[in-house]
């Protein structure tokens, strides 16, 4: 079936409700419209779904999420994991809990039980919930920091981590299957609550979840010491991170945190922000014109799923921002030092990154006796991690981070944690403050400790049809075409985890990346400089990650333009 005859089967097919119908003989006549929104399924990545909601195959929708749903409810009767049922979370986007009742309901009607959040949850407590109710899987309906007119489904497995292989693959294998929507089933709400299939979780799952948030606390006596001293400002995004932040900073002892009112309440129209991502400066506008009236010692805020933290911290020069990178590897040391201090230190301590994450780490780790380990892009594959340390019994998992703003402490949960996040970089500049130091203070002192790394990521992207493809030759060519040099760096080896192999380039020899294949090209540097390049796993997008070490931050900051410029340039 081509795209014109699949516009048209939507447009008059009563299984298609009528208002779908109607929002797409709209666009009868404009061809791009029509073969954007046909040209192919929405793909159900290694994650799940991501895409821009309406109607039409390579759309957000209920029945492309019912769809999917009929490929995960094949795999988990094909595992007998019907009895042990699937907890489903969903954020404040537009049409996430209608996509979680499709959800819901889809698996019910395959005789799988469901718990359903009755309302907004962060997703790390969806992956928290998923052990603590014993359940074979469980979903999000979350777009993450994707612009207002997305949304999307994750798909974490009884491990409380987002689906890895083997289940992945299999998942995708079994959606891929659902080639017609007359092999999807679904039921009525009242039918499958009649039925003990369809049930919603109690709030004990939030008490139960901010008492392991609280667990992570070093120092509580230091919070109380400084709660009227530590002035924090908050911003949710319109998101789900308000009462879990909010609840979690009040029962540690802060007093003094400020909302941002205008942000505050869920709304996935996300009106005051045009991106609600913490990592973009404009979405701590508001954030910051307040941190200025009540003079905050640190600026935070969560994505709408709040799995991600941004930070600003006050500085003699006014609020500077930290990155990822930065935040993640200020709370990792503070973890590190103060539970050897405290002697908390578990025996066999591991901390985890991802390849694309700070070398800071490396110094750090190796400052505390503490084992790195690096994984592929993607914090599934930090609680992939966590879960081999508990089987193997190899190591006691302390921290993991990555670039993109995510950081888990504890293996409460297997996810990236925003709320944990924020109590710790919390505590840690109430620390830090005791000492007559801010944030930045310690920042610095890191930077003369272990040295001046410092990080770039750039994108580029290209929608549709067309884009994909570009991007694919974009990676091949690069793939074929190492570069000798970028920037003022030779380059000294190339890791291509596709083909699974680490290349020196000096010498010729190849050994084993020893992780996953996954379309992603590292080239390793002089001067502990490197760049890797990948294309984005759930947007139109191909990024190109950096990273340099100076001898000061203005050394630093130069030494990194020029291997940013030289990176662009050959993908230009």
């Amino acid at each position: 079936m081509d795209v014109k005859e699949r516009y048209r089967q939507w447009c008059s097919d009563p299984y298609f409700d009528e208002e779908t119908r109607e929002e797409l003989k709209a666009i009868e006549g404009d061809d791009a419209q029509i073969e954007d929104r046909f040209y192919r399924q929405l793909e159900f990545g290694t994650g799940g779904l991501r895409g821009v909601i309406g109607a039409g195959t390579n759309r957000m929708n209920r029945y492309t999420v019912r769809q999917a749903t009929q490929g995960l409810a094949n795999y988990i009767c094909s595992r007998g994991g019907q009895d042990r049922g699937v907890a489903i979370a969903y954020d404040s986007r537009i049409m996430s809990p209608e996509f979680a009742d499709e959800a819901a309901l889809c698996l019910n009607a395959n005789g799988i039980r469901t718990y359903r959040f009755t309302s907004l949850r962060p997703t790390p407590e969806l992956s928290f919930a998923v052990r603590e109710l014993g359940c074979i899987a469980g979903i999000v309906i979350t777009a993450s920091h994707n612009p207002r007119e997305y949304n999307g489904y994750k798909v974490f497995w009884e491990d409380g981590a987002q689906v890895t292989p083997p289940h992945d693959k299999n998942i995708m294998d079994e959606v891929s299957r659902v080639t017609s929507f007359s092999m999807v089933k679904t039921m009525e709400k009242e039918k499958a609550r009649s039925l003990g299939l369809y049930r919603e979780i109690a709030d004990e799952i939030d008490d139960r979840y901010m008492e392991e948030l609280k667990k992570q606390s070093i120092h509580p006596e230091i919070i109380r010491e400084m709660a009227k001293d530590i002035t924090i400002v908050y911003t949710p995004l319109h998101g789900t991170g308000n009462l879990p932040v909010r609840r979690v900073l009040k029962e540690l002892g802060f007093e003094k945190v400020y909302v941002v009112e205008e942000q505050e309440k869920p709304d996935g129209t996300f009106p005051t922000v045009a991106y609600p991502n913490p990592e973009s400066p404009k979405a701590f506008t508001l954030a910051l014109q307040l941190a200025e009236k009540v003079d905050a010692d640190i600026v935070l805020a969560t994505d709408p799923d709040a799995d991600r933290l941004g930070v600003y911290c006050k500085t003699d020069d006014g609020y500077r921002s930290f990155t990822g990178n930065m935040s993640g590897i200020l709370i990792a040391e503070y973890i590190l030092k103060e539970r050897l201090a405290a002697g908390t230190m578990p025996e066999d301590p591991a901390m985890v990154e991802t390849i694309v994450t700070t070398d800071m780490a490396k110094a750090v780790a190796k400052a505390y006796g503490v084992t790195l380990i690096e994984v592929l892009t993607g914090f599934k594959y930090i609680g992939e991690q966590i879960r081999r340390f508990e089987s193997k019994n190899d190591h006691h998992y302390v921290f993991g981070f990555e670039e993109s703003y995510g950081c888990l402490a504890g293996t409460y949960a297997r996810d990236k944690d925003a709320c944990v996040a924020v109590m710790m970089l919390c505590e840690a500049a109430s620390f830090y403050k005791k000492k007559d130091m801010t944030l930045w203070d310690a920042m610095v002192a890191m930077y003369e400790r272990y040295g001046y790394f410092k990080e770039g990521l750039e994108t580029i992207t290209l929608k549709g049809r067309d884009g994909a493809a570009q991007i694919g030759e974009m990676m091949e060519n690069a793939r074929k075409h190492p570069p000798k040099q970028i920037g003022p760096y030779r380059t000294l080896a190339v890791r291509d985890y596709k083909e699974g192999i680490r290349k020196d380039l000096a010498g010729g020899e190849t050994t084993p990346t020893g992780l996953p294949e996954s379309n992603v090209l590292y080239y390793e540097l002089e001067n502990d400089s490197w760049c890797c390049v990948r294309p984005s796993g759930t947007e139109p997008k191909i990024k190109f990650y950096f990273g340099v070490k100076g001898e000061s931050l203005q050394d630093s900051e130069e030494k990194l333009d020029e291997v940013k410029r030289s990176l662009m340039e050959m993908f230009s």
